[in-house]
């Protein structure tokens, strides 16, 4: 009996002990963590201190006049892509700018615009828009604003002019390309809403096609309605969705377009941050509109951040297979927090996770190298989890399709050659659309033999320069060797090597042609029928949509693919 006493009174003397231990390393534990808010909150106090009597001395010192707002401006930036590129800084100013990226939605006349060469030419109309209604055309140069001349403002004026509260009336004073007289046109600004689902149509054997360009507000109904007039009116047997060169936006839309291809209270993804407050599940909501129609979804290393969480989510549940080319691996999310005056921080506040539990983030901004630059997670380092059927996939690294296609690497001449810098392109199509007052329907357009001839001579013509990357490289490696003094002894060596990157624009003209004439029939195009009718030329011939269509059209194949290998 006194030994059960004994053991009794030593377990509760060692429970007593074992919960005013706790409860010590509690207390210590809740110090060190005040400690430790106590010395950031100093710190923050002091950098700001410090920061702010700088901004003062050099305002009331530095030798010549300085613009406050742009020299903080630049403080900031600088601090915050130290982060990574997705926490940014958005001024009162920039509002309507950013309010445009997430909801698509503005009031003006619905074109892009850019200033060239003295003047502001419109790029590119929206279809059915009120710039695209009225008879503006890409190439036109804006003179005059109602009583505004407007040939001697910067681009960003010119947009100022344009845009305004919808229903407002203006006039558009333009030179056209091949015309003498100017031209003047009447339009009233509307809200602007720029279409997300840029072309859906049907494919193959009975395959719905939809190509989703972005994540707005409104992505979610835009794709809901496209597939149930194919799925209605047009009796698909399957559907193809193209999320490629689509750089994602706003993740409750992506969640909103899983929902439509699985059912309520499935888990799309796991945001986890710094605090647990920031943490969060996402899961679906309503009721789906087709849960066994086969599904392909492509991808490519454009295809980001909402556009991954869609693909990452349906390849987890095993819901649909994947064609293309690894996607671009953003595993970040960020959301916009209020700043004083009206301005905004957008912050990168966690990591997201998919239903297998990977996250696909592919470079670590954490861990920086000497030089500032970002390192890739190797695939060696990355980890496997597993979808809902057992099939292995792997975190870090983008989103890797069930089906890969190679992806054709272009050729530098054609960077330069469609880039903005010179307009070569962008003016010699121009010139093309003034002579073609119509062409055929877009299935039916072809690019001739005499056309590419004809572009040929025009380009010779223009003094086109390119593969500038390698030239300049090339003569700093001349430099570097130079200096080190082995220019002399492989001065044959350099001779060869120049020589070898010589641009020869006559051969490469015919050794890329396949690839140029793709480009430049898109772009025709896309002046008789806007995006969508860009879209449509662009998949002509493409390997990727080729692959989904023989996926899809074997059940066999579809479904061993969705099966654990």
């Amino acid at each position: 009996m006194r030994k059960i006493f004994f053991l009794t009174a030593a377990l509760c003397i060692s429970m007593l002990y074992a919960q005013d231990t706790n409860r010590q390393a509690a207390v210590e534990q809740s110090e060190a963590s005040s400690d430790k808010n106590d010395n950031n909150r100093f710190e923050i106090s002091k950098q700001l201190d410090i920061f702010n009597a700088i901004v003062k001395e050099v305002e009331m010192f530095y030798v010549d006049s300085i613009d406050i707002q742009k020299t903080i401006r630049r403080g900031i930036n600088s601090m915050l892509s130290g982060l990574d590129p997705y926490t940014e800084y958005i001024p009162e100013s920039d509002m309507d700018g950013f309010k445009f990226l997430t909801t698509g939605e503005y009031g003006g006349i619905g074109a892009y615009i850019k200033y060239r060469d003295g003047g502001t030419v419109i790029t590119e109309p929206f279809e059915k828009m009120p710039a695209a209604d009225a008879g503006l055309k890409a190439g036109d140069v804006i003179l005059a604003i109602d009583t505004v001349d407007t040939r001697f403002l910067s681009s960003d004026k010119v947009s100022e002019l344009l845009k305004g509260v919808p229903n407002t009336k203006m006039k558009v004073k333009v030179q056209r390309p091949g015309e003498k007289k100017p031209r003047t046109f009447e339009l009233a600004r509307k809200k602007i809403v720029v279409d997300q689902v840029v072309y859906y149509g049907v494919y193959g054997d009975n395959t719905g096609y939809i190509y989703l360009s972005g994540f707005k507000e409104k992505s979610a109904q835009e794709v809901k309605a496209a597939f149930e007039d194919l799925k209605n009116n047009h009796n698909i047997k399957s559907l193809i969705l193209d999320l490629r060169d689509n750089g994602g936006g706003l993740l409750e839309s992506a969640v909103q377009i899983v929902n439509f291809f699985v059912p309520k209270g499935k888990e799309v993804i796991s945001l986890k941050g710094k605090n647990s407050q920031s943490d969060r599940t996402y899961r679906t909501y309503n009721e789906p509109i087709d849960t066994l129609i086969p599904l392909a979804v492509l991808i490519n290393g454009s295809s980001a951040s909402a556009s991954e969480i869609v693909a990452g989510a349906l390849q987890d549940m095993d819901r649909a297979t994947l064609v293309g080319q690894r996607s671009y691996g953003k595993g970040l999310v960020q959301s916009p927090r209020n700043l004083p005056y009206d301005g905004k921080l957008k912050v990168t506040m966690g990591k997201y996770y998919i239903p297998s539990g990977r996250c696909i983030q592919q470079l670590d901004y954490t861990h920086r190298n000497d030089d500032g630059s970002v390192a890739a997670i190797p695939d060696s380092l990355t980890s496997v989890f597993y979808t809902a059927n057992g099939r292995p996939v792997r975190d870090g690294g983008g989103i890797r399709p069930d089906f890969e296609v190679d992806d054709e690497k272009l050729p530098a001449m054609l960077y330069y050659l469609f880039s903005d810098r010179d307009y070569i392109v962008f003016d010699y199509v121009t010139d093309w659309v003034v002579k073609h007052k119509t062409i055929p329907a877009v299935e039916d357009f072809v690019y001739t033999d005499d056309d590419y001839e004809q572009f040929k001579t025009y380009i010779k013509g223009k003094n086109f320069e390119y593969d500038r990357q390698s030239s300049n490289a090339l003569k700093q490696l001349k430099d570097v060797a130079k200096f080190e003094g082995f220019l002399d002894e492989d001065s044959v060596l350099f001779a060869t090597l120049e020589e070898k990157l010589k641009p020869n624009l006559d051969r490469d003209l015919v050794k890329y042609e396949k690839d140029i004439r793709r480009m430049l029939s898109a772009e025709i195009v896309k002046r008789y029928y806007y995006q969508s009718g860009e879209v449509q030329q662009n998949l002509k011939g493409d390997e990727t949509l080729q692959k989904a269509l023989e996926v899809l059209k074997d059940d066999d194949l579809y479904l061993a693919t969705l099966k654990k290998q």
